[in-house]
């Protein structure tokens, strides 16, 4: 029988990798509709994280539901802009900026910068909080390069600028199972579940 959990988004993308990404681990993730999400206002990613799964804890007790929850924080950080967006790329452009646009941006941005540096990385970390209210955090890294142009259809978020020298594709040009064996959010997930054991036993 699978266990439960609930994830902290509202971002159907990342809401279908987690599903995908912690299937193994016989752990079913599922969303509450009524979700508010709050506001981000830590300058980390484990900062963001939890206030995330803090705010849904406390949305599930609300409605007398008991069950542990996950929130990802996650970033693409770019050596060439001293490691902007970071905590900051679901925001980069402005509130309201669609991704189509942080992309584009972001490829201006660097290209602007005149640095040859193409270096990236996509950092996760993941907050848990169980049903006993303890709180554990985890983080996976995916160390890459920006590319210079849009590639691949599949994905989400910066994944068609995320070159994964080792793939010699883009995130968006791999399959959501070679990513989900790969990515940030994936690593995250195997220290999160690796804690956990290690915390039970």
């Amino acid at each position: 029988m699978p266990m439960t959990w609930y994830a902290a988004t509202k971002n159907a993308g990342k809401l279908r990798e987690l599903r995908e990404i912690f299937a193994p681990y016989d752990v079913e993730i599922a969303a509450l509709g009524e979700y508010a999400e709050p506001e981000e206002t830590s300058d980390t990613y484990a900062g963001n994280a939890a206030i995330k799964a803090r705010a849904l804890r406390a949305q599930l007790r609300e409605r007398n539901i008991s069950a542990p929850v996950i929130a990802d924080d996650s970033g693409l950080e770019i050596a060439a802009l001293g490691g902007r967006p970071g905590v900051y790329s679901a925001r980069y452009g402005g509130a309201n900026a669609t991704w189509a646009v942080r992309r584009a941006s972001l490829l201006g941005e660097v290209a602007k910068s005149g640095s040859a540096d193409r270096r990236a990385r996509f950092v996760c970390v993941l907050a848990y909080i169980g049903e006993d209210d303890a709180e554990l955090f985890a983080e996976g890294v995916a160390e890459g390069e920006l590319s210079r142009d849009e590639r691949g259809e599949l994905g989400f978020s910066y994944d068609p600028i995320f070159y994964d020298p080792g793939e010699h594709a883009t995130f968006a040009e791999i399959s959501s199972q070679r990513k989900n064996a790969l990515s940030h959010r994936a690593k995250a997930a195997q220290a999160l579940m690796e804690t956990l054991s290690e915390t039970r036993n």
